[in-house]
């Protein structure tokens, strides 16, 4: 075999290898109440409950921040965050957690935001514009 042959082999498969890692991390969203049962890594969408307490003191601890998420069943759960607070956490609109429980928390190692648009304010003002343009016609 000749060694262009035994490369080609190995890239295959490292490439192989990759792709199975990789889709490891695809995965649906699930609530707390499967995150519980399955006692794996699971991603979890929720909305910020804003009247819940938020506790982030960076002197003492900058990667240490806890809030409470509601998932798609209503269900609320406090989520406790390793890193720093994310900017505008306030004004997310959805949260999307990677993470699992722990006891009756959950311990979130990845968060992906979804903030509102910072153009909405101006569609809306566009469009109700057009909209009375439209009607004094």
């Amino acid at each position: 075999m000749k060694k262009i042959h035994i490369i080609g082999i190995v890239l295959i498969a490292t490439a192989i290898a990759i792709l199975m890692s990789l889709s490891n991390d695809v995965s649906t969203f699930t609530t707390f109440s499967e995150a519980i049962a399955s006692g794996k890594t699971v991603k979890i969408s929720g909305q910020l409950s804003k009247d819940k307490e938020m506790y982030y003191n960076p002197q003492k601890d900058p990667n240490y921040f806890t809030f409470y998420l509601k998932d798609s069943q209503n269900k609320e759960r406090k989520v406790i965050l390793l890193s720093a607070k994310p900017q505008d956490f306030e004004r997310s609109e959805s949260i999307v957690l990677t993470g699992k429980m722990q006891g009756e928390d959950f311990l979130a190692s990845d968060m992906l935001m979804k903030c509102p648009s910072k153009y909405k304010d101006e569609e809306i003002y566009i469009k109700s514009k057009e909209a009375s343009a439209m009607l004094t016609k």
